[in-house]
This record gives structure tokens, C-alpha cells and sequence, in this order.
């Protein structure tokens, strides 16, 4: 890249797919131009999926003159919209019978004078990359018929029966200052599978594993999640969230890669037993242990919750202890007392509630908001615990802790990904809910 480009934010579709990605907050001074680089495929199966082009949120006022080869043939249309999908741009990388597997669609997208008062144009260049003659290959030019700035650009899966973006689909966004000046806003380090920045702050997120590196002495910003924990079988308690632990001014030295680790959830008990302890995050020297697993009722007595980042909760139908939690990384699960449900896994803020009488499930436990992302985000909330009639699950705590199943069959709730957040437990039937990835947040000062 010219010494111009800025690298403003990177996106990588995690293992879940993505229905739609957005660049949001881009910045409106130092750049005068905009390019977006991707690489995309979806999991649509069969058919001709495309790439729908949103501004601000919106895909009114589309015009998008298209020229297109399919290695035999050429074509061209004019799409005219005022709806999702216009200015699209085809990839027909999910069909099994002519794309080659685990190849992606190229596109480049040029936007010239992405602040200035008059009509927005742009220009695409794609190519699929089919290990096939009948790979297409287009050209796209279009306009945006505003006189706003643009402040967001968004791509979604258009006319694709519910397809998304498969996982490892990547968009990079470049700023372009103008020759002869250097640009106002340059990313210190490299790393993340998001890289974005407010102006005030870079934000690197890691939902998967990788590598933070400086390229200059840094004092950084972190956020540090663990896997959750998943949910107990059998009047099971629910998992505790994964530890977390933040911190302000931590040195990083110009050069020097430090290993990040992202923990994945616990698995959900399937058999009368615990859930698993989540597994641990890493940055650099700092650890954050995984969120330990929601406990059952052994036919005797209810089993202590598992210590953890945040501690399990205890099964149901007897009297037990929540799981301990790591000291500054999280809260105790909840226990239980005779008839009651399961117990709540303990969050990052709250102790994961005690299961109430007539076998209700506890809650979990709360957690802990940041804004180490960009915009503010709760993290490792608590698993809830099963309860032994419908309705009686416990509600999971704030920051993705899943809610515990009933004994109405009413399945627990996976702990949501990249939150650490515990997973539900079970009452009897089906199986206890997993616990949510970690996620591994660093920022630091424009």
C-alpha cells in the first residue's frame, strides 16, 4: 500500500457467519477518498448469491451500471433501486455444484470525495475466483444519489434465502489522505480480527486467537475474557461466566508480539454430570480463567457448583455450595437448599443467585460493561439454573449468560459467543447448554 493508506478497521466473520457487516464511524477529516478490500463466500447452496451495499443504513437512491463476464459470455445491466441489494455485487461462491471449495470472491470498492456535498460515486472491480472457466468476472460502477457525507458503509447477503457470510470472510477499510500529506489518523499496532478507531481510541478486538504487535511503545488499554462454563444435567446449575479481568496503562514494547488467546465455552453436561469448566484467555502475561461448570443432583444429593473465572452453581433437589470463583476475576455460583432448582453461575459483578423453593433455578449473575470495543458491551454474565416445572428456569445474568431449561422440556440457552457468558443449566431432558467463547479487547489513544 502507498504510504497514504490508513488501515481504519478490519473484519473477520467468525465461526457463527454473518448475515451482514458494517463500517461504522468512519472518520470524516484527514481522508479525502475511501477503498474497501474483501474477500467473501457464503453459505448459500445453490444459488447466485450478491453483495447488497447499504449507506448510512440505507440502499435508497441506487444506481449501479454493471459489466460482466462469465469466461464465455458478456453482459451489462443497470440496476435502479430503492431497496436493499442494489449496487450489488455477485459472488456465487456457496454453490456446491460450480464453485470450488474453500475458494473466495475478491472485490475492490473506490470511493472518491466520501465527505463532500455532492452525489457519492463509487467503482468495483470482483472477481470470484473459481477454479473454473465459468468464474465471473465484473465491473460495477454506481452512485449514491446524496448530498450527505458518508459515515457508514454496510454489505449484506441480498437474495440469499437466509444465506450469510461464511466464516473467514474478511473486509479491510482504507483511508486515503491526499498526496503530499501525512494522515491524520495511523494505527500503532497489528493484530485482531477487528481494528477500528472513534478517533479518540484504536480498538483491536480478538474473537479468535492471534497476535497484538506494536509498531511503537505503547501504553494500552485491555479487557480480558474467558470461555463460560457450561450447564449441569439433571436439576443442573448453570455455568459460570468466564473470569474477566480489565486494566488501564499496560506497557508494550515497540516490535514485540504478544500471544492472544481466546478461551472457548464449556461444553454442556449430556449425562448426569457437570458442565465444563470454560477454557482460559490470554493476553501477554495476563490470564483469565475459564468459568466453571454448572453442577447436577447425583440421585442422592445436589454436587457443589466447579470453581472457575466465575464459580458454577450447584445442582438442584438437596443442599450444596456454588463453585468459587478466581479471586478478581469473577463472583461464586449459587448453591441450593433442599427442594429448590438448580443455582445461578456467578458473574463478573454479581454472585450467581441461590435457587429459590418449589424448584425454581437462580439466576445468574450479572456482569461487567466495556467500552474497550468502541461502544459499551456487557461481558461474562452468568448461566441460569434449571427449574423442575415450566417457567422455572432461571433468567441468565446480563453480559450473554444463557437461561436454564425446565422440566417442561423447555431446553436451556447456550451462553452467548465471544460474551464468556455461562450456559444454562438442564432439568431432565435434553442436554446441558454450553457456555460462550471468550473475546480478548485491547485499545489504546489515537
Amino acid at each position: 500500500m502507498a504510504a497514504n493508506y490508513v488501515l481504519l478497521e478490519k473484519i473477520t466473520v467468525g465461526a457463527a457467519g454473518a448475515s451482514s457487516v458494517t463500517f461504522s464511524g468512519i472518520p470524516q477529516t484527514g481522508y479525502t477518498d475511501l477503498i474497501i478490500k474483501m474477500s467473501t463466500r457464503t453459505t448459500e447452496n445453490p444459488g447466485a448469491s450478491a453483495i447488497g451495499l447499504q449507506f448510512n443504513g440505507t440502499s435508497t437512491t441506487l444506481t449501479d451500471i454493471t459489466l460482466r463476464s462469465d469466461g464465455s459470455t458478456a453482459s451489462s445491466n443497470t440496476q435502479t433501486g430503492t431497496s436493499g441489494g442494489f449496487g450489488r455485487m455477485t459472488s456465487r461462491t456457496g454453490q456446491a455444484d460450480d464453485t470450488t471449495s474453500s475458494t473466495f470472491s475478491n472485490h475492490e470498492l473506490y470511493f472518491p470525495n466520501y465527505t463532500s456535498a455532492n452525489y457519492k460515486s463509487y467503482s468495483l472491480d470482483a472477481v470470484t475466483e473459481n477454479n473454473a472457466t465459468a468464474a465471473f468476472a465484473e465491473l460495477h460502477a454506481g452512485l449514491w444519489s446524496s448530498t450527505a457525507a458518508i459515515t457508514s458503509i454496510g454489505f449484506s447477503v441480498y437474495a440469499g434465502g437466509g444465506a450469510t457470510f461464511k466464516q473467514y470472510s474478511t473486509f479491510y477499510l482504507y483511508g486515503v489522505a491526499k498526496l503530499g500529506t501525512t494522515p491524520a489518523i495511523v494505527p500503532y499496532a497489528t493484530g485482531g480480527d477487528t481494528i477500528m478507531t472513534d478517533g479518540t481510541y484504536w480498538y483491536h478486538t480478538f474473537i479468535s486467537s492471534g497476535t497484538f504487535t506494536p509498531q511503537k511503545d505503547l501504553s494500552v488499554d485491555y479487557l480480558v475474557v474467558a470461555g463460560g462454563g457450561g450447564g449441569g444435567y439433571l436439576a443442573g446449575g448453570g455455568g459460570g461466566a468466564g473470569g474477566l479481568r480489565t486494566a488501564t496503562g499496560f506497557s508494550c514494547a515497540s516490535g514485540t508480539g504478544l500471544t492472544v488467546t481466546v478461551g472457548a465455552g464449556g461444553a454442556g453436561a449430556t449425562s448426569s454430570n457437570s458442565g465444563a469448566t470454560g477454557s482460559n484467555s490470554v493476553f501477554s502475561s495476563i490470564t483469565s480463567n475459564g468459568g466453571g461448570g454448572g453442577a447436577y443432583f447425583n440421585g442422592a444429593n445436589a454436587v457443589n457448583g466447579l470453581t472457575g473465572g466465575s464459580g458454577g452453581g450447584s445442582g438442584g433437589l438437596g443442599s450444596a455450595s456454588g463453585g468459587a470463583a478466581t479471586s478478581g476475576q469473577g463472583s461464586n455460583g449459587g448453591g441450593s437448599n433442599g427442594s429448590s432448582g438448580g443455582g445461578g453461575g456467578g458473574g463478573a459483578s454479581v454472585t450467581g443467585q441461590t435457587g429459590f423453593t418449589t424448584e425454581q433455578g437462580g439466576y445468574g449473575g450479572n456482569g461487567t460493561a466495556s467500552t474497550y470495543s468502541g461502544s459499551s458491551v456487557t461481558y461474562a454474565g452468568g448461566g441460569g439454573g434449571s427449574g423442575g416445572a415450566a417457567t422455572k428456569g432461571g433468567a441468565g445474568g446480563s453480559g450473554g449468560g444463557g437461561t436454564g431449561g425446565s422440566g417442561a422440556g423447555s431446553n436451556p440457552v447456550a451462553g452467548t459467543a465471544n460474551t464468556g457468558g455461562g450456559g444454562g443449566g438442564v432439568w431432565n431432558a435434553a442436554t446441558g447448554a454450553n457456555g460462550g467463547s471468550g473475546i480478548v479487547l485491547v485499545r489504546y489513544l489515537v
